[in-house]
């Protein structure tokens, strides 16, 4: 009877299942719309989460120091509010830090490239008159006029402030969804300010409402959430460690060889690393066009320089720092890569690798389980132990018997 209801409950579940994957099917446009608005509406939320569990790496690290610094009882009672403003702090000075570097010398650069480009395009035309490229093209020679450039420049000028009334419109759609932005991240701020302090409290209540609902999955579901936690903090960690060390070569490498905007290169370099693999050489593309305004023989010393770098970051360093903590082998690694980019861009190329870590481990591991050291091996393993026996016990009685 109990064998009854049991494959009367798998049959059960097995149909609603199949009435699910219908629904989701046939109403898959509304299920999308409603997704997509739900999501909007979190995206503060989203925010929040994602920063309080960024700044709670930084106050871990400070509640650790605090802990042994500080025995009053008073000063541990503040303990989490002083440690919360130091990470806030720490993280908005980091940020600051790098855009005061990064952003006088990036403005300097791009004047510098506009100033270059009248001249830049007056060579353009004299090598194509030189090597009377235009006689060639009839056609297209009698419809350029390269005889007086400023005055095209400025009919265009012109006609693009003639059309300023109609870019009104896109010019405020503009604005608005920076202000949307800003206030997302001021909302997902406070949030993240909420969460950090009580973290603890959260965190119990969200075990306890999974063991109340959910009691059989519970051990499966905490177990999956310490191994995604334990691969985006390695990560997040790596991460940082490998772009300051990346960077603090790049400068010092630029300062060695004296290729201009060393410090704004080298902190920027830094900055993209966070993108694993593919940020570095995003960070030397934008590089070697800056040095490109000063010299374009520099430029390609650069990149070489940059290819040489990064090898030995990525066989030497990368694999030491982040490849060891996140377990991920270099094959998964690009494949997160890829696939991370391609679905949700930069945000996915950062998600997608610990992901793939977490996935990585908890295949292993049940794999693991359902194969376990074949006996085969261990009968082998004990043969051989027993013929070392042998031979131990042969070679006492040889022993014994010259003594």
């Amino acid at each position: 009877m109990n064998e009854v209801k049991q494959d009367f409950k798998k049959m059960l579940g097995f149909a609603g299942a199949l009435i699910l994957v219908f629904l989701v099917i046939r109403y898959w446009e509304k299920l999308e719309s409603l997704i997509s608005v739900g999501v909007g509406a979190a995206t503060p939320l989203i925010i929040g989460c994602a920063m309080a569990y960024v700044i709670n790496i930084l106050m871990g690290f400070y509640e650790k120091w605090y802990d042994k610094l500080f025995k009053v009882e008073i000063a541990l009672k503040i303990k989490r509010v002083v440690c919360l403003i130091l990470a806030f702090l720490s993280l908005f000075g980091i940020v600051a830090l790098i855009i005061n570097l990064v952003l006088p010398e990036l403005i300097n650069c791009i004047a510098s490239f506009i100033r270059l480009i009248p001249g830049a395009l007056q060579t353009v035309v004299d090598i194509v008159g030189e090597e009377q490229i235009l006689e060639m093209f009839p056609e297209l020679k009698n419809g350029l006029d390269f005889t007086n450039i400023s005055t095209q420049v400025e009919q265009l000028i012109k006609t693009i402030l003639g059309g300023v009334g109609g870019a009104v419109g896109s010019i405020m759609n503009a604005v608005s969804s920076v202000v949307s932005v800003v206030v997302n991240i001021v909302i997902g701020l406070i949030f993240s300010l909420y969460v950090l302090l009580d973290k603890e409290g959260l965190g119990r209540r969200c075990k306890t409402l999974i063991s109340t609902y959910l009691p059989k999955a519970s051990d499966k579901i905490f177990y999956v959430a310490d191994v995604l936690d334990e691969s985006f903090h390695s990560f997040i960690v790596g991460q940082c460690i490998e772009a300051v060390v990346l960077g603090s070569l790049c400068i010092v490498g630029m300062w060695i060889f004296r290729f201009p905007y060393a410090v704004m290169i080298g902190v920027f370099i830094g900055f993209t690393a966070l993108i694993p693999i593919a940020g570095a050489y995003i960070g030397a593309a934008v590089g070697a066009v800056m040095i490109l305004t000063v010299s374009p023989l520099q430029a390609v010393q650069f990149l070489i320089f940059i290819v040489v770098l990064q090898q030995l970051e990525g066989n030497l360093i990368y694999p030491k720092v982040v490849g060891q903590s996140i377990g991920l082998p270099g094959i998964w690694v690009l494949t997160a890569i890829t696939v991370g980019g391609g679905v949700l861009g930069v945000g996915g190329m950062l998600l997608a690798v610990p992901l793939f870590a977490a996935g990585y481990r908890l295949i292993r591991e049940d794999v693991e389980r359902h194969n376990p050291v074949p006996v085969v091996e261990k009968e082998e393993k004990n043969e051989d132990e027993q013929c070392s026996e042998s031979k131990e016990n042969e070679d006492s009685i040889f022993v014994d018997e010259e003594k």
